[in-house]
């Protein structure tokens, strides 16, 4: 029986009539409703004629999380008076409960994006409403994308709700209709907000440190459980706890003990069972319940019997280290909608508290929206749907936002060196199949060489290991997990068994060319509208399906020596086997002292006291880096041997030769690599290329500078005497300052670098001798070099002073008794006058001037009246600008005369 009461109280029913006359009208709609109105469970039964006097259709509703899936199946099942899997059913990857008579089907964004792939066209489909839109996971952004394009080019009559509680309603809107040019979808407003709550803020205690990675302050958590108590001596009713992750929830639940309330810990890993149990709400007259919680309780769900909720304000993010391959988790504060969406959980039943453990002035700090996860993601799983769908590039599709181009780079380099794309981006037949499996394509690439390797049912049950990562408590240790989980009656047990039982089929249907089960199905839009260039050309792509599983990661270099198939092997063998080939530039092999060098270049630590730490060599499962380390932390890992290394990364292994400038020298040696980790080394002699050997020395010039060579004082001055003409003149005279030099330095020590085998061959260059090759000599400027900056000056006395060209103007440092006569200031290049340096009888600087005739005139007296009595062998003449120059004393003046 209907429980028509509980549709009435729910505030979305309002909105219903005018939702059903924009898609009657339009075809597609923005739903926005506030938490707790009901859009999730109301609206997809009135639009499947469930409730309400609508015609019947069947009605798909994807949600984010299969949590969600479960709830909302269970809920609408409820208000139906019906058991979930008659009217109303769900599907998750490994469970599906739906019958002949399922109108309402609840499924995760991941299996719509499977079926869209496998049936674009959606046969029998009537509705789709994408649920918790806000939430920007990829999954949910990519199947809106496909869905826009199915109803602009296949099924003009499938109907297309996006459904959010906080987002950009506008935005979504121009979305939906931006393939077809029909303007903004409608817009309806559902209106209420639940019973509503009041907001308190809960600042923490001075000097909490920032999270950073995935660690939290054990201060803040302190300040969380305190709120939590302080929460349940103020309030009624059940309480409802978020933090950023499971390691918080189990430190906090210890923190809570003695609460008298059921502490329960709910998050993504939970067993369903108690998943389901948590939802059901407790039993009357039962304790109070705390639930820690995970942002999967965010949305979708109603949680019987919440009153309050605390929010610690954190939460997670993926973050991916494109360069190196490796993907992370940050903790960051939650977002403005995110904390709206956690705030309705308590007024879902009733008017609710809600404690944020913040200060109010923070409030308006935070960011609108989470992160869209195309931003922040690794993007090879999207690369590899987009390229199945027919749109490698993704710029046809209708995205909020656009996939980076470095990290759709990344994703598309992965997939090319594991045959999932050709060099065009194009899905190979090997893509394809790889799409079909449900799981990363680093994954399918590791199930589908592994299988022939080491058996489909033992590959599938690492791959499974693979995909969702184990408990800690199981260890670091990758084959010692594998022996726990299966013989663990833990949630994630279950979850590893039925995985791997779902992914041995997949691998055995997949390998006799079979279509897959439905949650696996692959073949895209592309593939239905353009036949060439969808499913068929895919499987002529790269050279089609021989050559694809021949390539660089293909099956072919997967093999090992004397046909490899390790069937028969242990589970530690085949564990890193498997491993390895899911992430090859993640193989380490350990070096001296401490850690790993894994073949991407990346430094590894494991934690102390691993039972890893003697092997030789990891095939590295999972690892993260953050920003504040130089190497990564190894959380799960295999022990592989060097030919397993070589197997799964052969496409990175080279052997030629390597000269570089290393510890101040030339060093060449002929060198085997895997990626970063040298295998094995010969040093070479005088049989190095020498165009290497010629790039290691001007990489040693640019390292230690020009000081390498050999600079005469000629070599000096003539480098300073056209630094000053460039200065001056500009072009075509050279510019000589270090940087320029490197920067040429191939041009002007030719042909002496090309003959340098050396450091020591180095300091035999002569700088001076190549620096006349870059005088202008084609205009024929390079011979005016003497008349423009002259090495020396001829003064009155007849003597040739150098002139000193080593600072901003050139300098002339000569006795004064020589310049006697002169009247005008020597000068050079473009009438710069020198700088005379007028010095006394004994060398010392006795007068600086640009300006002889005013030094002689103004100058000169005090000079004379000081030196005079100092050097009275020397003649100090009255008047200078009459008197004869001189290099000589005065008596020799004499006896000359």
């Amino acid at each position: 029986m209907i429980r028509n009461d509980a549709l009435d109280r729910l505030p979305v029913r309002h909105a219903v009539p005018e939702l059903l006359t924009a898609l009657e009208e339009r075809g597609t709609a923005v739903l926005y409703a506030p938490p707790g109105t009901g859009k999730t469970t109301l609206v997809p039964l009135a639009l499947a004629g469930l409730i309400g006097d609508g015609p019947r259709r069947r009605v798909l509703v994807a949600e984010p999380r299969r949590m969600a899936v479960r709830a909302a199946a269970r809920r609408m099942a409820w208000l139906l008076g019906q058991e979930v899997g008659e009217a109303v059913g769900f599907s998750v990857r490994g469970e599906r409960r739906t019958g002949p008579a399922t109108r309402v089907e609840v499924v995760t964004t991941g299996i719509l994006l499977q079926r869209l792939q496998r049936d674009p066209e959606l046969a029998g489909v009537d509705v789709v409403l994408l649920d918790e839109c806000h939430e920007r996971h990829l999954d949910a952004d990519t199947a809106m994308a496909f869905l826009v394009d199915v109803r602009a080019t296949l099924r003009p009559e499938l109907k297309l709700i996006a459904a959010s509680a906080t987002s950009d309603a506008e935005a979504w809107a121009r979305l939906l209709t931006v393939l077809d040019g029909s303007g903004p979808a409608p817009i309806v407003w559902g209106k209420g907000e639940g019973h509503g709550y009041h907001v308190h803020f809960a600042a923490p205690p001075a000097g909490i440190r920032p999270s950073h990675g995935t660690w939290v302050d054990p201060a803040l958590l302190r300040h969380v459980a305190a709120t939590v108590r302080l929460a349940c001596e103020r309030h009624a009713g059940d309480v409802l706890c978020f933090l950023p992750g499971t390691g918080e929830i189990a430190r906090t639940a210890g923190m809570l003990a003695g609460l008298d309330a059921e502490v329960l810990q709910l998050h993504g890993r939970a067993p369903a069972a108690v998943q389901d149990a948590v939802l059901k709400g407790a039993e009357p007259g039962g304790r109070r319940r705390v639930i820690l919680a995970t942002s999967v309780a965010e949305s979708s769900l109603t949680v019987p019997g919440v009153r309050i909720v605390v929010d610690s304000g954190l939460a997670r993010e993926p973050r991916m280290d494109h360069a190196r391959g490796l993907g992370s988790l940050a903790t960051v504060p939650v977002s403005i909608a995110s904390a709206t969406q956690r705030s309705g959980r308590s007024g879902r039943e009733s008017f609710g508290a809600v404690y944020r453990c913040w200060a109010e002035a923070d409030d308006g700090r935070r960011a609108r929206f989470p992160s869209p996860e195309i931003q922040i993601a690794d993007l090879a799983s999207f690369a590899l749907r987009a390229a199945c769908w027919g749109d490698p590039s993704a710029e046809g599709l209708a995205l909020l936002d656009a996939p980076p181009a470095g990290a759709l780079t990344a994703a598309r380099s992965v997939l090319t060196a594991i045959g999932a794309v050709d060099e065009k981006g194009r899905a190979t037949g090997r893509g394809v199949r790889m799409s079909r499996l449900g799981v990363h394509p680093r994954l399918a690439r590791a199930l589908l060489d592994g299988a022939p390797e080491v058996g489909a049912r033992r590959a599938a049950e690492v791959v499974a290991l693979l995909s969702e990562e184990p408990p800690r408590e199981y260890g670091d240790d990758l084959a010692a997990a594998w022996r726990a989980a299966r013989r663990g009656a833990d949630g994630y047990g279950a979850r590893w068994k039925a995985e791997a039982r779902r992914l041995e089929r997949a691998a055995g249907e997949e390998g006799a060319g079979g279509r897959g089960a439905e949650e696996r199905g692959a073949g895209g839009r592309g593939a239905v509208e353009r036949g060439g260039e969808g499913r068929g050309a895919a499987d002529q792509g790269a050279g089609g399906r021989g050559a694809a599983e021949r390539g660089a990661e293909g099956r072919g270099a997967g093999r090992l020596a004397g046909g490899g198939v390790l069937a028969g092997g242990g589970e530690d063998v085949v564990a890193g086997l498997v491993t390895a080939y899911a992430f090859p530039e993640r193989v380490a092999r350990a070096r001296e002292g401490s850690g790993f060098l894994m073949v991407s270049g990346t430094g590894a630590e494991l934690a102390e006291g691993s039972g890893l730490g003697r092997a030789p060599w990891l095939a590295v499962a999972v690892a993260d880096r953050t920003a504040r380390s130089a190497t990564a932390r190894v959380r799960l890992a295999a022990v592989v041997d060097e030919d397993v290394a070589r197997a799964a990364a052969g496409h990175l292994l080279a052997s030629g030769e390597e000269v570089h400038w290393e510890d101040g020298d030339v060093v060449a040696r002929s060198v085997s690599r895997l990626g970063a980790v040298e295998l094995a080394a010969r040093p070479l002699r005088d049989t190095a290329d020498p165009a290497l050997v010629r790039a290691a020395l001007l990489d040693g010039l640019g390292r230690e500078g020009l000081g390498l060579l050999r600079w005469s004082r000629e070599a000096q001055e003539l480098r300073q005497r056209l630094g000053f003409l460039h200065r001056v003149l500009g072009d075509p005279w050279p510019e000589v300052s270090e940087e320029a030099l490197l920067d040429r330095a191939d041009e002007w020590l030719e042909p002496e670098l090309s003959r340098a085998r050396r450091r020591a061959d180095l300091g035999r260059i002569d700088a001076g001798q190549g620096l006349t090759r870059l005088l202008p000599w084609a205009t024929g400027e390079a011979g005016r070099l003497d008349e423009l900056a002259p090495e020396r000056i001829e003064v009155p006395s007849g003597s040739r002073i150098r002139v000193d060209y080593s600072g901003e103007q050139p300098v002339l440092a000569v006795k004064l008794q020589e310049m006697f006569g002169l009247a005008e200031t020597p000068r050079v290049a473009a009438g710069t006058p020198v700088v005379v340096h007028l010095l006394s009888p004994a060398g010392r600087p006795a007068a600086v001037t640009a300006d002889l005739a005013s030094f002689w005139r103004d100058g000169y007296r005090a000079v004379r009246a000081e030196l005079r009595g100092r050097y009275p062998k020397h003649p100090w003449p009255e008047d200078p600008a009459g008197a004869a120059p001189t290099r000589h004393t005065s008596a020799r003046l004499r006896r000359e005369r």
